[in-house]
This record gives structure tokens, C-alpha cells and sequence, in this order.
């Protein structure tokens, strides 16, 4: 058991930017925030409250080499001629600024790129939000994220929120979670159905040079696919199939074939895909409504979380090696290895992928555990990048999709997946 005593002497942290910005100052003393882990001796300080914050808050007291400390304050820190904070005598960290914080990315990424880098995700469930986290992670300095669902108890076990975000909108809970990698991002939240606020969704896909599409449902990803071609953006969709057994990711490019050019006729099979909860299955139509809530538990498959972080880390490197065209950097080289608009996956030998290979004894057939990418042609046919006349997303529209389905994957052989592989 680990007391009190056994975590040494305290640590403090205070943020760079902030520090930066009273030193240029002409004030000599500051108000600040010192924000402590309850019972850790951990105090991160601000000269500005945060939200969302656990634990102690004290007042805090800045003071130049010439100022005086405010006497009612609980925590007092010197800052000298140099810039060097400390308290009592202990030295503070202080958090480096923007262009040292991912310094160990230079030469792999070009992070001071990236920082001017704007992307949309759409869908924040357990494929967008360690999506949105990589990517800050990775030095992306602008995020637009979309989504109107709640934290809820079923999301934990497969989402990078935890037990405290429990009842938040997932929006200010992956926002926070963008702010905890990356302080310098900046992040616009729109807790909101893109099906029914196009024109918002329209102006975000317009300002996004690349759009992370993780929803759950074709009509989503129908409205952004048409989004996607009118305004010439780059669009990665991903997917995980029933209980996360495998899933598909694919990149639509300016000019290029669209997510739909894939699906064909075939939009509105989701028998395939993951129902992950009752509430969002009702919605979207895929359990009935004459179904019990006790009947609803048998319709409701879903995986493991380690079964879709490939398909969230394949979105990822994608979007990165899009955002980094034109620069030096060290992934430039994926660009050939990522000529394919479409790869496939999966974690387990069934269903669908039970006729695939062994993963150590292939005889010839696709396995498990490996990437396959499929270079899909452009149809001419295509609703929504085609020749033929644009659908319209209304309401007799979707239900008429519904009544359709199929085999997604019924336009591939296995000769086109066994000799692209990626």
C-alpha cells in the first residue's frame, strides 16, 4: 500500500505559454490556480482557471525577481531574471511551448505543418476518439469534432474516456482528451446529428483538409461523401464488421472514386456491421421497434477494443501521410506503399472470414491479422460522384435503402484481395 508519504517531496508543473506571457507582461505579480492530485503531492499550476479539474485547487501567487507575492495566496512562486520558476527553493517543470512539445516527431513528421493542419471527425465512439487522440499526439494542431451522444457505461470498456466521463457529451470528453496530448490544439465542438444539420456539416468539410468519417450508419456517410466531392476534400471512412471481426477502411480522393463507388447499390446492408448499443440501433432502424429491450440484447455484437485500434491506427497513418504531401518529412515513402483506396482487415477466422487462411499457412488465400488493399475503380453509375443524377437524402429516400441489402464485399474476388496486398 502505497501512503502519503511515499510519493518524496511534491511536484509542481506550470505552463509554458502562460509563463511566457506574464513574463512579457508589465505586471511584476499575478493571480494564479494551483491544481493538485489529491493525496499525489502533484500541483499543476495556471494563471488562468481550467475546467474540469479533480482534486485541491489553491490560490496561487506569480511574482517577478522585483514583485511582491499577494499575502492571502497558499502557494507563492518566484520566477527569476531568467524565466526559472520555483517555490520554496524546488524547481518547477515547466511544459515546453508548441515547437518543442513534439520535437521527437521532427524528422519523421513535420509537426510545425501539422499544427495548421484542420481535421473533422465525425463520430466519436471507439474508432473516432483514439482517432482524434492519435492524431494529437502526433502534432494535428485543429480539430472540428462531431458528434451529439453521451458518454455511457457500455463506451468504457472499447473507448479512451474513462469512468469520471461518465454522462458528458463525448464531444467536451475527446476535446479534453485532445487538450491533455496536445494544450496548443485548438479544438471546435459540435454536439450535434450531422443528419439532420447539413448545412453546418457542409461548412466544416469546406474548412477540413482532411474528414475522418467514424459513424455508425450509410446515410452519415452518404451526406459526407457528397460533401466530400463537391468541395474537393480527402475523406477516410473506417468500419468494424459484427463483434469487431475484421473491417474495412477506405480513402476517397479529389477526383477519385467515392466511398459509394464501393458500396454500389448495395448501401443499406448493416447486418454486417457492429450494432454497439440498443439506443443507436433503434434509431438507425437496425432493431425494430416491436423488439423487447430483453430481445434487444441478442441483437447488440461488439468486439474487443484491441480489435479496433488496427482499423483506427490504419485512418490514422492514412490522414498523416495525407497531411504531410509535400513536405519532407520521414513518411513521405508511404505514399506508394498507400496507392490503394481500399484495405480490408480481420481479427478472426469467421463468418465471412472463415474461408481465409491460415495465418501461418496462407495456401494461397487471404489470412487474418494483415492488411490487403484493393485499388476500387470509379463507378459512372455512382449516385454521388457519378454521371448519374444526385439522390437526395430525404426521408422516402432512406427507406427505400433500407429495403436494400446485400454482401458488401460481393463485387471482390478473392483474386483482387490475394494480389493487393498491402
Amino acid at each position: 500500500m502505497v501512503t502519503e508519504n511515499d510519493y518524496g517531496q511534491p511536484v509542481f508543473y506550470v505552463d509554458g505559454e502562460e509563463l511566457e506571457a506574464f513574463l512579457k507582461s508589465e505586471l511584476t505579480e499575478s493571480k494564479g490556480y494551483g491544481y493538485e492530485w489529491e493525496n499525489e503531492k502533484v500541483t499543476h499550476l495556471h494563471f488562468r482557471p481550467i475546467t474540469h479539474a479533480f482534486g485541491n485547487v489553491k490560490t496561487v501567487s506569480f511574482a517577478k525577481h522585483n514583485g511582491r507575492h499577494f499575502e492571502d495566496a497558499a502557494l507563492k512562486i518566484d520566477v527569476k531574471e531568467d524565466g526559472t520558476p520555483s517555490i520554496e527553493g524546488n524547481e518547477i517543470t515547466v511544459i515546453p511551448s508548441r515547437e518543442n512539445l513534439y520535437k521527437r516527431n521532427k524528422g519523421l513528421l513535420e509537426v510545425d505543418i501539422l499544427a495548421n493542419k484542420r481535421v473533422l471527425i465525425i463520430g466519436l465512439g471507439s474508432g473516432g476518439s483514439p482517432i482524434a487522440v492519435e492524431l494529437a499526439k502526433a502534432g494535428v494542431g485543429q480539430f472540428a469534432l462531431a458528434d451529439f451522444d453521451r458518454v455511457e457505461l457500455h463506451n468504457l470498456s472499447r473507448h479512451i474516456c474513462t469512468i469520471n466521463d461518465l454522462g458528458r457529451l463525448k464531444t467536451d470528453a475527446v476535446a479534453d482528451a485532445i487538450m491533455g496530448k496536445n494544450p496548443y490544439a485548438v479544438v471546435d465542438k459540435l454536439p450535434l446529428d450531422i443528419n439532420k444539420n447539413q448545412d453546418i456539416l457542409e461548412d466544416e468539410i469546406a474548412k477540413a483538409d482532411v474528414v475522418m468519417c467514424c459513424t455508425d450508419n450509410n446515410q452519415s456517410r452518404f451526406i459526407t461523401s457528397q460533401l466530400l466531392v463537391k468541395h474537393g476534400k480527402v475523406g477516410i471512412f473506417g468500419r468494424a464488421i459484427t463483434r469487431a471481426e475484421g473491417g474495412d477502411v477506405f480513402i476517397a480522393r479529389p477526383g477519385k472514386p467515392c466511398y459509394f463507388c464501393l458500396l454500389g447499390s448495395d448501401w443499406f446492408d448493416q447486418s454486417a456491421e457492429e450494432i454497439t448499443n440498443e439506443a443507436s440501433a433503434r434509431r438507425a432502424g437496425r432493431i425494430p421497434a416491436y423488439v423487447s429491450a430483453e430481445d434487444a440484447e441478442a441483437f447488440v455484437q461488439v468486439g474487443l477494443g484491441a480489435d479496433i485500434e488496427p482499423i483506427a491506427n490504419m485512418m490514422v497513418k492514412l490522414a498523416l501521410v495525407e497531411l504531410s504531401k509535400g513536405t519532407d518529412s520521414g513518411i513521405t515513402s508511404l505514399e506508394d506503399e498507400f496507392k490503394a483506396n481500399y484495405y480490408i482487415w480481420a481479427n478472426r477466422r469467421e463468418r465471412q472470414y472463415a474461408n481465409w487462411g491460415s495465418f501461418h499457412n496462407t495456401d494461397g488465400m487471404p489470412t487474418i491479422m494483415r492488411w490487403y488493399g484493393i485499388d476500387i475503380s470509379k463507378d459512372d453509375n455512382c449516385a454521388v460522384c457519378g454521371k448519374a443524377e444526385a439522390l437526395e437524402t430525404d426521408d422516402s429516400f432512406m427507406e427505400s435503402l433500407k429495403s436494400m441489402g446485400s454482401d458488401n464485399f460481393s463485387d471482390l474476388s478473392l483474386d483482387d484481395i490475394t494480389t493487393s496486398e498491402s
